[in-house]
């Protein structure tokens, strides 16, 4: 099985550090309630991608289904809407709306201020060394 310690030490780490980075990360989103997915969303539109639902839902991995809902409330809360394009009718990209852009920038700024303050405790080396690992993690753990 391997040293028990380590299983030990790891569930600790896990809820004490990586269960509370994901809130941290999340927090900025919350005052405009929304969550971390929809963010992922609007960041994208407002890099100037044109993209569809399904477009959305394969690069995020995940189901069709999963990423209209989220496309569902952002619609709602007027943040994206949704229009056919002239030269393919059947093709219905997302695009933010000046409220949306607005909110995504905002949240952007705030994101960017709040890593440079990690990347600052952590010092750059340390930060890019944690990347490495949790891409490591994705390969070999998540995506296998």
């Amino acid at each position: 099985m391997g040293d028990p310690q380590l299983l030990q030490d790891y569930l600790r780490m896990y809820w004490q550090t990586f269960k509370k980075l994901d809130e941290l990360i999340a927090e900025p989103m919350k005052a405009d309630g929304l969550s971390f997915e929809q963010f992922l969303i609007m960041r994208d539109l407002a890099a100037g991608h044109e993209l569809a639902v399904s477009e959305i839902a394969q690069r995020r991995g995940v189901t069709r289904a999963a990423i209209s809902r989220q496309i569902k409330v952002l619609i709602t809360r007027g943040m994206v809407v949704q229009e056919r394009q002239m030269g393919d009718r059947r093709r219905l990209p997302l695009a933010l709306t000046p409220a949306g852009a607005a909110v995504t920038a905002r949240l952007n700024q705030q994101i960017e201020a709040r890593f440079a303050y990690w990347v600052e405790l952590l010092g750059e080396a340390d930060a890019r060394e944690l990347l490495r690992l949790m891409e490591r993690v994705g390969e070999r753990i998540i995506q296998r």
